[in-house]
């Protein structure tokens, strides 16, 4: 039993970066860890380029998620003008790079989820140099707008952090919110939860009975490369994630 912060993440469309190769950007179906430290930054005024400060609330920091509805992938299609590469010339804006660059074309494509719905769980480590009050009023009263991944994304609904006294970790992460449509049969019905095999799904770090007492043969084991190792360089290395999908009882 500990406290956690615990808040709803919800958007038309998010993008969980995963690693890429060529012009493919894919998604995750999770928010990511460095997306979870990424929202919080955001909300907290760290710059990108402040990495003592990042570094502080990557070790604060340990997340736990819910996902209530896997969402559904959207594929976007991108062609963007860029300068050829030259090492001798830096374009300070945009507009400079268009008008003094000698123009290529890239293909892309881009991956969303849309319409997911997840319940993050946010516990502070030993070494934590934050508060669950500060990140709550982050949260609350963001220095900059907080996104789903891409700055494309916004959140469409307002969080809601509330910070819980003492709990198990799956007590926290079934911590219930207010329907989105405005009532909970509304929501099975728009989001796709109708039937009797309503389920979600359990992601957790680190200890793989801190979930409760769980089968071990139904809990997976992975190793996602999401844990920030250099912000400048875009570096990221692995770490272990726990994950089991359970029925929803009715009433949840």
């Amino acid at each position: 039993m500990q406290p956690y912060l615990v808040f709803r993440l919800y958007g038309a469309m998010a993008s969980w970066g995963q690693p890429a190769v060529g012009g493919d950007r894919h998604t995750g179906i999770i928010p990511s860890r460095s997306a979870l430290l990424g929202l919080l930054g955001a909300g907290l005024g760290i710059k990108r380029d402040d990495q003592p400060t990042l570094t502080m609330l990557q070790k604060s920091v340990q997340f736990a998620i819910k996902q209530l509805v896997p969402s559904s992938l959207l594929r976007d299609y991108h062609t963007t003008q860029v300068a050829a590469n030259n090492n001798k010339v830096h374009y300070h804006t945009r507009k400079q790079e268009l008008d003094m660059g000698k123009l290529a074309t890239v293909l892309s494509s881009r991956d969303y989820r849309c319409d997911g719905i997840w319940v993050v769980a946010v516990s502070l480590t030993n070494d934590a140099m934050f508060s669950f009050e500060q990140l709550q009023q982050a949260l609350l009263t963001p220095t900059y707008p907080l996104c789903l991944g891409r700055k494309s994304c916004p959140p469409a609904l307002p969080l809601m952090p509330t910070i819980l006294e003492s709990c198990s970790l799956k007590q926290a992460l079934d911590t219930p919110f207010p329907a989105i449509t405005g009532s909970k049969k509304s929501d099975r019905y728009w989001f796709g939860c109708v039937g009797q095999h309503r389920v979600a799904t359990y992601y957790w770090p680190d200890d793989k009975a801190a979930l409760g007492d769980i089968d071990d043969n139904v809990v997976i084991t992975t190793q996602p490369w999401d844990e920030p190792l250099n912000r400048q360089r875009w570096q990221f290395t692995q770490r272990i994630m726990h994950q089991v999908t359970l029925p929803i009882l009715e009433g949840e």
